[in-house]
């Protein structure tokens, strides 16, 4: 009982080499050029499958590259703004001031005093607040309803 047709190619382009490679540099969120940002609170609201295919792939990574010096990350959730249009906290937090020069235009510097230039065309990142877990934060667990409770033996006061 041998079968004589030839066995089917898959169509399409060959699996590739570095899918993760492949992936992430299509863009998306939670990704840029150095890393891929996992939002917990994401994560923890996804269906228990999800959650524990996830783990698995954690503990192999982990197990891999344990053994490196792992520095500790720090992540800012953060946006694309116009340098023109931030206030005096954010420019500090980029590294930049905002003067009046001599005629009365406004005038922008980096932290060495040079001037910077089309100030107005500058996209830069800043800190903002992070807007996932006020939306997604406990969305797999019950909530206790709101107000106040209903009195014992269904008595009305």
């Amino acid at each position: 009982m041998f079968n004589h047709d030839p066995i089917p190619r898959p169509s399409g382009p060959p699996a590739s080499s570095a899918p993760v490679r492949d992936y992430v540099a299509a863009g998306g969120p939670g990704v840029s050029a150095d890393y891929v940002v996992i939002p917990r609170a994401l994560a923890e609201a996804m269906p228990l499958p999800f959650q524990q295919h996830l783990v698995h792939l954690l503990a192999d990574f982990h197990r891999t590259y344990g053994h490196l010096k792992w520095p500790v990350y720090r992540v800012v959730p953060s946006r694309y703004e116009k340098l023109a249009d931030l206030d005096e906290e954010q420019l500090a937090e980029v590294g930049a001031i905002m003067e009046i020069d001599s005629d009365g235009s406004l005038v922008y510097r980096d932290r060495s005093g040079r001037r910077i230039e089309n100030a107005e065309d500058r996209t830069v990142l800043v800190s903002c607040l992070d807007p996932i877990p006020a939306e997604y934060a406990n969305a797999n667990q019950s909530t206790p309803p709101r107000g106040f409770p209903a009195p014992l033996g269904g008595e009305r006061v």
